[in-house]
């Protein structure tokens, strides 16, 4: 968790100024939810391992004795009835199911703000961050991925992010693929967790985990039973090490099933091809959109279409999300197409810097010890009143470390105010740059 100097915070909100923009320009409206959810909706199974990095808010009253009491997560969580959100998805499903009625029948969203997940702090992950998400919800076709895939490329070109691959999967092809090597539903959860570790740890790394997996397995399953896991890991193995190329999502059918072994789910093979035609006939490049059959998303709440945005220069994604038609049907009691993009706004905001707009207007008044606050307030409502940005500032013995600070702040031009100066024609303006 970080403090922002003043130029740091004004670097943030120019960026944030042009995402909401490029987000409205597509159609997109503003939204904002509590930073506390209940602890239940939280920890309802949906969101894969960020519940157990999600931060709870204890019940009020409780004494040391029962604190003292708990020994495991599960007794923190039944002494806690909220918790800090941890990202902006379930949050939204919440919202939708309180606000339907006042809705339209597909809404498409904004949503802009902070997140809390008790991470171990590295380069890139923080303990808050802020999320930027657009959702589509009502809408069942892939209509609403194209419209956040189009939106998102827009505004990563509206900030200057060029260079990007758009990697697209489905969470169904996933699934059957598991089936087809011959993992057990049981397994499905914990080996796609360890698959989603596959651009950290490469397939030796997969397999090995699924290997040291099979250790702990043994206590509690059958000799056949170990024996097809192990035996699923092996074919998963096959597979990975098999010859592969980078297939575009454009390139249809054909390069779609190359990646795949044979028995997948045919409608999500299906989907995919019908996307990658959409998102073509939207503009997008077909360079920048590959099928990745091993994107995994490490949310549980994905139910089908997944994708992420990754820039050559950094180790890991700029933006993912994906569809996850079942969680809002968690609230409401009626499943509601549901689909949603997030940009990772802490990663973003190192890779660019935004030229400040308005900064020729930015002017400071540097008054002497005998200026008097009549006289300040005066010239500054006039300097006010042309529109500028205005700041008074009492003259020091070394100036030029002042308008250091004042130029790291965004100001360009200042002023020497005297007793004398009464009006601001009385004043001369002077570059900052130039001092």
């Amino acid at each position: 968790m970080r403090d922002f100097l003043p130029s740091d915070k004004a670097k943030r909100e120019r960026l944030l100024a042009v995402i909401r923009s490029s987000f409205r320009a597509h159609g997109f409206d503003e939204i904002e939810t509590p930073s506390v959810e209940d602890s239940s909706r939280l920890h309802a199974g949906l969101g894969g391992d960020n519940e157990k990095l999600a931060y709870a808010v204890m019940k009020r009253g409780l004494d040391r004795e029962a604190l003292q009491s708990a020994a495991t997560h599960d007794d923190y969580l039944e002494l806690a009835d909220l918790g800090l959100r941890f990202d902006l998805t379930v949050p939204l499903a919440r919202f939708y199911a309180s606000h339907r009625g006042e809705l339209p029948s597909v809404f498409r969203s904004i949503q802009i703000g902070p997140a809390w997940r008790a991470e171990r702090p590295q380069k890139g992950r923080f303990r808050q961050f802020l999320q930027c998400d657009i959702d589509v919800i009502g809408e069942p076709g892939n209509l609403a991925e194209v419209e956040l895939i189009v939106a998102t490329s827009a505004t990563l070109d509206a900030l200057g992010i060029a260079g990007c691959t758009i990697r697209v999967n489905d969470r169904r092809v996933l699934v059957s693929m598991l089936g087809v090597f011959g993992f057990a539903p049981a397994d499905h959860e914990a080996v796609l967790i360890t698959l989603d570790k596959l651009d950290k740890v490469g397939p030796d790394g997969v397999v090995l985990e699924l290997r040291q997996r099979a250790e702990q397995l043994e206590l509690d399953r059958s000799g056949s039973e170990l024996g097809a896991y192990l035996a699923a890991v092996s074919a998963l193995n096959d597979f990975l090490i098999r010859p592969r190329t980078l297939e575009f999502l454009v390139y249809g059918e054909h390069a779609i099933r190359r990646e795949l072994p044979d028995g997948v789910d045919e409608d999500a093979v299906r989907d995919l091809v019908a996307l990658g035609e959409a998102v073509e006939a939207a503009g997008i490049d077909r360079r920048q959109l590959s099928f990745d059959p091993f994107l995994v998303r490490g949310m549980g709440y994905y139910t089908g279409t997944i994708f992420e945005i990754s820039h050559p220069d950094l180790g890991y994604s700029v933006a993912g999300g994906g569809r996850y038609d079942g969680m809002i049907g968690r609230f409401l009691g009626t499943d509601v197409p549901a689909v949603g993009f997030s940009l990772g706004f802490e990663r973003i905001v190192d890779l660019i810097d935004l030229p400040e707009t308005g900064a020729a207007d930015a002017v400071a008044l540097v008054y002497d010890a005998d200026v008097t606050t009549p006289q300040l307030a005066a010239l500054k409502a006039e300097l006010l009143a042309t529109g500028a940005r205005a700041r008074l500032e009492r003259r020091t013995k070394n100036p030029k470390a002042l308008l250091d600070q004042l130029a790291a702040s965004g100001f360009t031009q200042f002023a020497f105010v005297s007793s004398s100066s009464t009006v601001l024609a009385d004043l001369e303006l002077r570059p900052i740059a130039a001092q």
